[in-house]
């Protein structure tokens, strides 16, 4: 038998809590009306309210966030004791043009389009637990488990943290999600124990000089150059001031001086983001960032004014909750269906819980066969092999189940 036809075989009994082929069918619809009429962060109200009305019709009593967007949904009632898995999706979208040909799903929305794959997290979500519901009816899912659909993933520093002040981990004690991945197959996830994503913070820097005319830059602030040498060799100099084992990277996204080719202008933008693979250097980063850019400037004779907005630290996986993962994979697909995963530069609000209760991220394959180029996150040519919702869909079932002692 060969590996690819091993990796539909289960290594163990089938486990309760597969997807049957209508509800299959619906959520694909789901998902495609979430892509078709994609919503901002804190601005998902039509997502929450068909999410709302979808559980209310299961049967299940979902409670919208204090923001109005987002919302909670328990299967079962919680006894007070045993901690509770969490399920999570981000609702929300990207402020970026849906550049699909010929797609009938492709966004309605101008400049707004589901280019990170939240509509699958949703709907997967969704999906478990309507499955989860219909096993709880029938007394066979002994732990309750919470549904956690959570808005402004893409707002930093991410929707995670009111939702955490709103007390959505408040009898939780493990959280797990996953996250689309174009460079993995459909029908695997990909793992990592430790890390699998980097902090991303914003950086906003404004430079301020007297301007006066390029035939006598020696009489002013040359504020372009000034702005150029901060491009350049602020990243160099923290590149030899931090261990680059922590792989601290300053990336300039925008510089903005100017506005006509005979004037020195008095002033100058920068903006970019530092991201980082290590929590520790993370958390010192904004303290060498400002000196760095304080040292350049002055040396220009510039004044900086810089702001530093924290964004969000590692995605750190726990190796117990990792491990759930990994063995709910293997029992719903065989042992090839999971693969290792390296750790990404990508930020993601997922780590704010994991700072409160361990937890842990998988990457869902969405890759299609016919893929002959790489479709990329956060492109507006995005889109995936929707076979990954099942896989979605039974590698949650799989994890309540195995968490609460019914497999």
């Amino acid at each position: 038998m060969s590996r690819e036809s091993e990796a539909d075989v289960p290594d163990e009994t089938p486990l309760l809590g597969t997807l049957p082929e209508s509800l299959r069918t619906e959520l694909i619809t789901f998902r495609r009306d979430l892509h078709m009429h994609p919503e901002l962060g804190n601005q998902e109200f039509r997502t929450t309210a068909a999410l709302k009305a979808r559980l209310e019709a299961a049967g299940l009593h979902p409670r919208v966030l204090p923001g109005g967007t987002g919302l909670t949904c328990d299967i079962g009632t919680w006894d007070g004791h045993r901690p509770m898995l969490a399920l999570r999706a981000d609702i929300d979208a990207l402020p970026i043009p849906d550049t699909k040909v010929d797609c009938p799903y492709r966004s309605t929305v101008p400049d707004r389009a589901h280019a990170c794959g939240h509509d699958v997290h949703t709907t997967t979500v969704l999906g478990a637990g309507l499955v989860l519901a219909d096993l709880h009816r029938q007394g066979l899912l002994p732990r309750p488990v919470r549904l956690l659909f959570q808005p402004a993933e893409e707002v930093l520093p991410g929707g995670a943290v009111d939702a955490i002040e709103a007390g959505v981990l408040d009898g939780v004690g493990r959280i797990i999600a996953v996250h689309c991945d174009p460079r993995v197959d459909a029908g695997k996830i990909g793992l990592r124990v430790g890390p699998i994503t980097s902090a991303c913070d914003r950086l906003e820097v404004t430079l301020d000089g007297p301007g006066g005319h390029t035939a006598r830059p020696h009489l002013t602030t040359d504020m372009v150059t000034a702005a150029a040498r901060v491009a350049t060799d602020v990243p160099a100099l923290l590149a030899r001031r931090i261990d680059a084992r922590s792989g601290l990277v300053l990336t300039w996204g925008r510089i903005e001086s100017g506005h006509a080719p005979n004037v020195i202008p008095q002033h100058a933008e920068l903006g970019g983001t530092v991201r980082c693979l290590d929590i520790e250097a993370w958390r010192g980063a904004p303290d060498q960032v400002y000196a760095a850019i304080d040292e350049v400037a002055a040396l220009h004779g510039a004044k900086a004014q810089i702001d530093y907005v924290r964004g969000v630290p590692p995605v750190v996986n726990d190796p117990v909750i990792t491990e759930l993962l990994r063995e709910s994979m293997q029992r719903r697909r065989g042992p090839y269906s999971v693969e290792d995963t390296e750790q990404s530069l990508g930020g993601e609000d997922f780590s704010w819980y994991l700072e409160h209760v361990p937890g842990a991220m998988a990457r869902l394959g969405v890759r299609r066969p016919s893929d002959t180029t790489h479709l990329d996150l956060h492109r507006g040519n995005f889109d995936v092999d929707e076979s990954a919702i099942k896989v979605g869909v039974e590698l949650f079932t799989a994890a309540a189940l195995i968490d609460a002692g019914a497999a």
